[in-house]
């Protein structure tokens, strides 16, 4: 069952945030990635770097460089190039194959593996959905819009993350 998006009581403290988000289904990805952008001005976000990428299957390449750099900040040192967190966006409809199971199995294990190699707060929306209904209903509704939802997470994880830093 969807349950509606709130509108978040994050606040942005300064921070950079990435967004990646993939051209594939775009119809669905770009109001995501619109209502992501929205939350996130909302919110006080003034460093938003938008990276579009072909497919799916080419976000993690691009958020594990992203969360390489952040990793490698030096601590105490402003860095315009280091993210605070990274969101990704995308949508994976199935088909008659299992091709769009493997997509999304591979891009969630790599997202994974970047976040916790990293320890840079990698929001997963890359929705694997079976078919176009269920991606009216989690991406073009203003009440569901899972890019709000991950714009939310971002910033909640990026306060998380400032406050535990050794």
């Amino acid at each position: 069952m969807l349950r509606a998006v709130k509108t978040s009581r994050e606040r942005a403290s300064g921070g950079h945030f990435a967004i990646i988000a993939s051209h594939y289904n775009a119809r669905y990805v770009d109001a995501m990635l619109r209502a992501a952008k929205a939350e996130l001005k909302r919110s006080g976000v003034k460093s938003v770097q938008i990276i579009r990428v072909p497919g799916a299957f080419e976000i993690p390449v691009v958020a594990a460089r992203l969360a390489r750099a952040a990793a490698s900040q030096q601590p105490g040192i402003p860095d315009q190039s280091s993210v605070s967190a990274i969101i990704c966006l995308g949508v994976i409809l199935r088909g008659e194959t299992v091709h769009a199971a493997h997509i999304g199995e591979a891009v969630s294990c790599a997202l994974m593996q970047i976040q916790m190699r990293y320890e840079v707060p990698v929001v997963h929306e890359v929705l694997p959905l079976e078919n176009e209904q269920q991606a009216r209903a989690r991406c073009l509704s203003k009440t569901h819009n899972r890019g709000a939802e991950a714009a939310q997470t971002a910033l909640a994880m990026a306060q998380l993350m400032q406050r535990i830093r050794l």
